[in-house]
């Protein structure tokens, strides 16, 4: 790591006083070159007597620049320069790499393209949807709400259509939560949430979860911190591919009643699951918000995502959306409730579910074969546990196989590798053979 530049010399450059410029000021001076990546800074105390500023202020932009990886670390081991782009980048995601094209790529957890559904006939129907090309924000089209409505997990007060899944929690969030606060997720997790997190400025609270879902006792502990969300899945877990039992949802129900905290349902795997859709919107509708995404059933080129809430709540969101997108195209919303309304496409969607189901468990037996029993689990991956996450990918690699490391899915650590099986349709025995010899301890190699 460089050496600390002195306090006066980077406060002689600092031209403003408030955290926000100090921000600014700061960033620039990392663009230009002047404080290279791995430059140590200076003590927030040192510099802040210099500036004539609180130790607050300077760790608020500190703060804010952490959100943007710009500078990295805390506590008494000091902050340095991480970073030179002041765009907020998603750590996780960002990350993912390219393994060309000889690797047999199971490192995202994506579904088929095969066969997902024909969209030609929906868009056509489509192009007459009600109000098309009105600049009117509607929440949601009433086919759309009326194609949903009656396989939704509870009755909600309001229906909102948005981009995606992801889109609507990162919409939820930057809608409901002010930065710096509190946020507890179930750990392990999708990674995106986890980087929607992180560049909101929120601090992560782990709540660990086993077979039957999100563990209690945890959730109570992170309460105690008041967290504005609690985020997880209740129906088929992307990561573990575990469902959560109607007894822990009735658990933690219990838990949460005694909170304010908001309640995030992430059913991002949708229609493709095993499982009926479940929600604490039957016991709690005034606290829960419940997504239910369309990508890996429909077609992830539609967008499209569906969210009940609190009537308060989508108006939040509907306020935050009216400074970028404002709704969510009619096009394909009128598409996607066709398509929920297609005989042949419920077909379609159900023998994706059939397929998923049936190279899920033929990975599963091959791996049992050879003496590691997985779980029952559902979903369009496993997940592995290993002796060493880093000597497994290296040995993965080493027999021409990606999969996504565990860490990338947790707050905690963890040793394990989630290997997508939803487009894995032969070498079995190839991956199970591999994923054996990668799940024993790197010094045993």
């Amino acid at each position: 790591m460089n050496d600390e530049p002195d306090a006066s010399w980077l406060a002689s450059r600092l031209t403003q006083r408030t955290a926000r410029g100090l921000a600014l000021d700061l960033s620039q001076i990392i663009r230009s070159g002047l404080l290279p990546v791995g430059t140590k800074l200076p003590t927030v105390r040192d510099l802040a007597f210099r500036l004539g500023v609180s130790p607050g202020t300077v760790s608020e932009a500190w703060s804010e620049l952490k959100r943007q990886k710009i500078v990295s670390g805390r506590g008494r081991g000091g902050a340095w320069v991480s970073g030179d782009n002041a765009t907020p980048r998603p750590t996780r995601m960002a990350s993912v790499a390219n393994f060309g094209p000889g690797a047999l790529d199971l490192s995202l957890a994506v579904p088929d393209a095969r066969l997902m559904p024909p969209l030609a006939e929906a868009l056509a129907q489509a192009a007459s949807a009600e109000n098309l090309n009105s600049y009117e924000r509607t929440p949601i089209l009433p086919a759309l709400r009326d194609a949903v409505a009656p396989h939704w997990p509870y009755a909600p007060a309001a229906f909102l259509a948005t981009n995606g899944g992801y889109n609507a929690v990162y919409s939820v969030l930057h809608a409901t939560v002010l930065p710096g606060s509190c946020i507890a997720i179930e750990d392990p997790t999708a990674m995106r949430l986890l980087d929607i997190i992180e560049d909101l400025g929120a601090e992560i609270l782990a709540v660990g979860r086993d077979a039957e879902g999100p563990l209690p006792s945890e959730l109570a502990a992170a309460l105690e911190r008041r967290p504005s969300a609690f985020i997880f899945q209740p129906r088929t877990h992307s990561v573990t591919g575990q469902n959560v039992s109607p007894a822990r949802l009735a658990e933690l129900g219990r838990v949460l009643a005694g909170s304010d905290t908001l309640v995030i349902e992430d059913d991002g795997i949708g229609d493709v699951s095993i499982h009926p859709p479940i929600s604490l919107g039957r016991t709690m509708p005034e606290r829960v918000v419940h997504i239910r995404s369309f990508s890996k059933s429909l077609g992830p080129d539609l967008r499209i995502a569906v969210l009940s809430a609190p009537a308060m709540v989508i108006r939040q969101i509907q306020s935050y959306r009216s400074f970028s997108s404002g709704w969510t195209s009619r096009l394909l919303q009128a598409a996607t409730a066709w398509l929920l309304t297609d005989a042949e496409t419920g077909q379609r969607v159900a023998q994706a579910r059939a397929i998923y189901a049936e190279r899920r468990q033929a990975l599963v037996a091959c791996l049992a074969t050879r003496g590691l029993a997985m779980p029952e689990s559902d979903g369009l991956c496993i997940w592995v546990p290993v002796e060493n996450e880093q000597f497994a990918l290296v040995t993965l690699a080493a027999h021409g196989i990606a999969v996504l490391p565990g860490s990338k899915c947790a707050a905690r650590p963890t040793e394990h590798v989630r290997v997508a099986t939803a487009i894995l349709t032969q070498d079995y025995d190839r991956v199970a053979e591999a994923l054996i010899k990668a799940a024993q301890r790197g010094d045993q190699g």
